[in-house]
């Protein structure tokens, strides 16, 4: 039999221990608090931290496919749940969540949140021969983690007035989207998700279809629209470029007439856009000031002309009144998908800069675009315009040695632009080679606090190389 061992680390947190529970409890706090760099879905749950309900996770060890079973056995909000492995990767796996209130209920909102996990590794001896290091390991970097999300989630929710949203997203599958229903259902929020189909669940509007009714969005708080065509699936053809902006441009339009046809409409728009508005801008820094680029642009030109038709196709929202943000995204980084995702395989074969390098790449972890969003539903003092980037640019050259050096490998194969441009065509000049360096002015002066400003420290947290070693 392999040695019983014993994990455990506690994080203080900016919120009670009844809230910090309801955090845990609210649908999709599991899918929330798994790390981004783990194979791990969700197979089935009965949503619930209850004893004697179960939770159906799917995962692989060594390619192999794998379904982790566990069981809630103590439930006792807001004090504490625990659950165990029925089946799974360990021959045991105990875990019990404790919020204990801090200073002897001296502060409000403040607790601390403990994790003991008592676990026995697979193959006995041989298992802690070879096995307990790796598994040691994988334990510190997911609470780690979990800890440090857990925290900066409760500080977000607690900046901002604790009343009930009703809010619809559109674009709920996608990387930004999905995430961000998520964090609003644990934040207590109604969720909708905003479809195209004619076919809609409870849970669901759709706007655009032919038999939708008269009621279709009225009365909703906000209204998030992220939904359109990937820029990046493929290189770009005629026929491709229309229906990037056909989906971006026209569907909004329609959207935006409908809202402001509505009896109740949104406080609220905040309809995505993206820094490539700016186009190809060299060294200058730009704000939510700066001149717009030129569609005469290599490369960036159809993204400057999708950006201005896209936050154009707003009007009908602002006429009617209706409070209106343009979320001009920079490169978005989560191993989950988008840019860092794609940059992952090349860098462990250790490439390098694209092109020369110089070009300044704006970026903005998951989560803070995540935060940004909230941010700006909740401040009513912000429209128009809204760069969500983190306030430090780098350039390319830089943003790869750095995510070498996190991963460790050397970056030592560049990719020369005439190969990526005979590779991707006009699509490397947009999205590769393009340079923007732009600032999130707005964001700034509004107050939004980011979690990571350092794109060193976003890939230490997002993939996995940040350890919290045992108090135990």
């Amino acid at each position: 039999m392999s040695k019983q061992r014993r994990y455990v680390v506690t994080q203080a947190l900016p919120a009670s221990p009844a809230s910090a529970f309801d955090y845990h409890e609210r649908p999709g706090a599991l899918n929330r608090l798994i790390p981004p760099w783990e194979k791990v879905s969700i197979e089935s749950s009965d949503r619930s931290l209850k004893t004697g309900s179960r939770v159906v996770l799917k995962t692989s060890i060594g390619g192999v496919p794998l379904r982790w079973v566990a069981e809630h056995t103590q439930y006792d909000p807001p004090r504490l749940f625990a659950d165990r492995q029925v089946s799974g990767p360990f021959a045991a796996w105990n875990h019990q969540h404790r919020f204990e209130t801090l200073h002897a209920g001296h502060l409000e909102n403040q607790s601390q949140l403990v994790d003991q996990i008592d676990y026995r590794l697979p193959f006995g001896a041989l298992g802690d021969l070879f096995g307990a290091t790796k598994a040691r390991k994988s334990i510190e970097a997911m609470f780690a983690y979990r800890h440090q999300i857990t925290h900066d989630d409760l500080q977000l929710m607690q900046r901002y007035a604790p009343e009930k949203l009703k809010i619809a997203v559109s674009g709920s599958n996608g990387l930004v989207g999905h995430a961000l229903c998520n964090l609003l259902n644990l934040f207590g929020h109604e969720v909708r998700s905003i479809v195209r189909g004619d076919q809609k669940e409870s849970n669901q509007e759709a706007p655009w279809s032919r038999s939708s009714d008269k009621q279709t969005l009225d009365g909703f708080d906000a209204v998030v629209h992220l939904a359109g065509k990937s820029i990046a699936d493929g290189r770009w053809n005629p026929q491709q470029k229309s229906e990037i902006r056909d989906s971006r441009v026209q569907k909004t339009r329609q959207l935006c007439e409908l809202l402001a046809s509505r009896s109740q409409p949104p406080k609220v728009l905040i309809c995505a856009s993206a820094t490539g508005i700016y186009g190809d801008r060299g060294d200058e820094v730009l704000d939510e000031e700066s001149t717009l680029g030129e569609s005469t642009d290599r490369g960036a030109g159809f993204l400057v002309e999708v950006g201005k038709e896209w936050e154009e196709a707003c009007r009908p929202a602002a006429e009617a009144g209706i409070r209106v943000v343009h979320a001009r995204f920079g490169i978005i980084l989560s191993p989950r998908g988008g840019a860092l995702q794609k940059m992952l395989t090349p860098a462990k074969l250790m490439g390098g800069a694209l092109g020369a390098g110089k070009q300044w790449w704006s970026w903005i972890g998951l989560d803070d675009a995540l935060g940004a969003l909230y941010h700006c539903i909740q401040s009513e003092r912000i429209h128009g315009a809204v760069n969500l980037v983190s306030p430090q640019p780098i350039q390319n050259k830089d943003f790869t040695g750095e995510l070498a050096r996190v991963i460790g490998r050397p970056a030592l194969f560049p990719a020369p632009k005439t190969m990526l441009r005979l590779a991707l065509g006009e699509m490397a000049d947009a999205l590769l080679l393009s340079s923007a360096r732009v600032i999130p002015k707005k964001l700034i002066d509004s107050g939004y606090q980011f979690r990571f400003t350092e794109l060193g420290n976003l890939l230490r947290y997002s993939l996995g190389r940040n350890l919290k070693h045992s108090e135990a």
